[in-house]
């Protein structure tokens, strides 16, 4: 029996099946045109179907989508791609896939049309130096109505091809550009994207930048290339062959980061990384995001409350706050035209001091102190000169966003004196100012030693001055005893804990982003949880949690 393709309709699902040992030589199946008619002789149509207007019909769908992934399985990428609305750009990636992905056979099956989407399922036989190996996945296509011909087309995007493929990306099989390595945490304990998934892309760049430094022998994978580093591997599929992997030792600790994959679970969209103040270690870095984005390293969102650790060290370091000098803090303030109130209106009886204002987040009682300062842009000094915020240059071993506080004027400055405006910061950079303040002194958070590439590390203008850091200290322990942070931070133990809870609202969302940071002996540890809500209730438990693990 000669091997090709077959279509068959089971049920109101359709199926496209590959036999024989490689692609098909021939092919049945309706024809290419998209929604077309066979013409009744046991070949295809070239005639093109006619355009149509409006929506794309239930049938125009279940055809369009059958024609192309038979096409697709036939390895005829000719005939795929003009039933997309991309034929240039899928032309090539389709073509790649059998050539460069090494796929000797490929099986399609397809799901029930959901709408204008169609699932399937790729199953397929990747063989390279004499080895083959089964490589499945499951992916979605759309059938869209094409602009200038009307007819129902697939809607290209390199997710058609694979699920993780962005555009410029590409799909190889064959020895890889570098060793592969075996990461593990400070004591030594493995550190794996199975176990750790937060970790996943983290390994891929520690891989490319550091398997060629380490050792090790590549071996014979399926990888995802292209992209910002088209000689990279951006992500191993499949593994046909291992080579010997090399090992690299990293700052995490498997403990906490356990801890902080399992805490980050609890919350969607949520983010949080964990550092040793007296080194600089990162101990945790998780992510739990929809969009796999590094929110938590490379993040750029208003930190909400959690600034006025810097905003109050600047403060006390000018000699305009201390934390038991007494400080008004009224329900509401009017600065430059811009009004500014603490949540519910709340305010504190007068006498009340600057640590029982930091304590129950009072925002007024910060922009009241703005004019005495005499100087707009010396919250931005201080974040780049005491706590390296800002500076561009943190080198830790992966891709980072080192935060931003521009100097600004006006009500601009006031915004950030809380945490708004244009302040941007993601957990690892709240936990570095956390970190910064428990150590007295600026550590640059580093992931592996620089001693292994040669690497500068980032150090900061001048110290945090004792008695500055002292106080701050004791405002962040009465606010994680008795404040904001004293519900999420209760089953943190011991005396050495300071925690700083933070709200940051964000136009056309229905909650503002929970942020909380806090330590505990020697850990810091920052999170966020977008559209969370107040800080101590869901930013809260996660840093709590990474805390304990500690």
């Amino acid at each position: 029996m000669r091997s090709g393709v077959k279509v068959g309709i089971v049920g109101s699902v359709f199926a496209v099946v590959v036999g024989g040992i490689g692609y098909g030589a021939y092919n049945v199946f309706n024809g290419v045109t998209g929604g077309s008619s066979g013409n009744g002789k046991g070949g295809t149509s070239t005639q093109a179907a006619p355009a149509g207007t409006g929506p794309v019909s239930d049938d125009e769908i279940k055809n369009t989508a059958k024609d192309f992934l038979a096409a697709w399985a036939s390895g005829d990428p000719d005939k795929a791609s003009q039933l997309t609305n991309n034929p240039v750009d899928s032309l090539s990636s389709l073509a790649s896939f059998k050539e460069d992905a090494a796929v000797s056979k490929l099986q399609i099956e397809p799901g029930a049309p959901a709408g204008t989407k169609v699932p399937y399922t790729v199953k397929a036989t990747v063989s390279s130096g004499g080895v083959s190996k089964p490589w499945s996945y499951a992916s979605t296509l759309t059938v869209v109505r094409g602009k200038s011909t009307g007819r129902p087309l697939v809607d290209w995007l390199p997710s058609v091809l694979y699920p993780q493929l962005k555009t410029g990306q590409s799909i190889r099989t064959g020895e890889a550009p570098t060793a592969a390595i075996k990461a593990v945490d400070y004591r030594g304990r493995e550190l794996t994207k199975e176990k750790y998934p937060s970790l996943g892309a983290i390994l891929d760049t520690l891989r490319n930048k550091y398997g060629a430094k380490t050792g090790g022998k590549p071996g014979i994978e399926t990888y995802i290339t292209g992209g910002d580093d088209a000689s990279a591997v951006n992500s191993t599929i499949l593994t046909l062959s291992k080579g010997t992997p090399a090992r690299l030792q990293t700052t995490l600790d498997a403990d906490v980061q356990g801890a902080a994959e399992r805490a980050v679970k609890k919350f969607p969209e949520s983010s949080v990384v964990a550092i040793k103040p007296s080194t600089g270690a990162i101990r945790a870095i998780a992510d739990n995001r929809a969009d796999k984005f590094p929110a938590s390293t490379q993040g750029k969102l208003a930190p909400g409350s959690t600034m006025k650790i810097v905003t109050a060290s600047m403060l006390i370091e000018k000699g305009l706050a201390s934390a038991g000098k007494a400080t008004e803090c009224p329900p509401n303030v009017l600065y430059q035209g811009r009004t500014f109130v603490n949540l519910k209106n709340f305010s504190l009886p007068a006498g009340s001091t600057f640590a029982q204002s930091f304590a129950r987040s009072c925002n007024t009682a910060f922009i009241k102190l703005i004019d005495d300062t005499k100087d707009d842009a010396a919250l931005s000094k201080e974040a780049h000169q005491v706590f390296g915020i800002g500076l561009n240059n943190w080198k830790t071993g992966v891709v980072t966003f080192d935060g931003s506080v521009p100097e600004v004027t006006g009500g601009e400055a006031a915004a950030e004196y809380i945490g708004q405006g244009q302040v941007q910061m993601n957990p690892l950079n709240m936990a570095s100012i956390t970190a910064t303040v428990k150590a007295g002194y600026f550590k640059q958070p580093i992931l592996v030693a620089a001693s292994l590439d040669g690497r500068d590390i980032a150090r900061a203008q001048r110290q945090l001055p004792a008695y500055v850091a002292q106080q701050v200290r004791s405002m962040m322990h009465l606010t994680a005893t008795s404040g904001t942070a004293a519900q999420a931070m209760s089953s943190v133990g011991g005396y050495d804990k300071g925690a700083k809870t933070g709200s940051a609202e964000v136009d056309a969302q229905g909650k503002p982003n929970s942020w909380f940071t806090g330590y505990s002996g020697d850990l810091a540890a920052a999170a966020v949880v977008q559209d969370g809500g107040h800080g101590g209730t869901a930013a809260g438990p996660v840093v709590a949690a990474v805390l304990n693990a500690g």
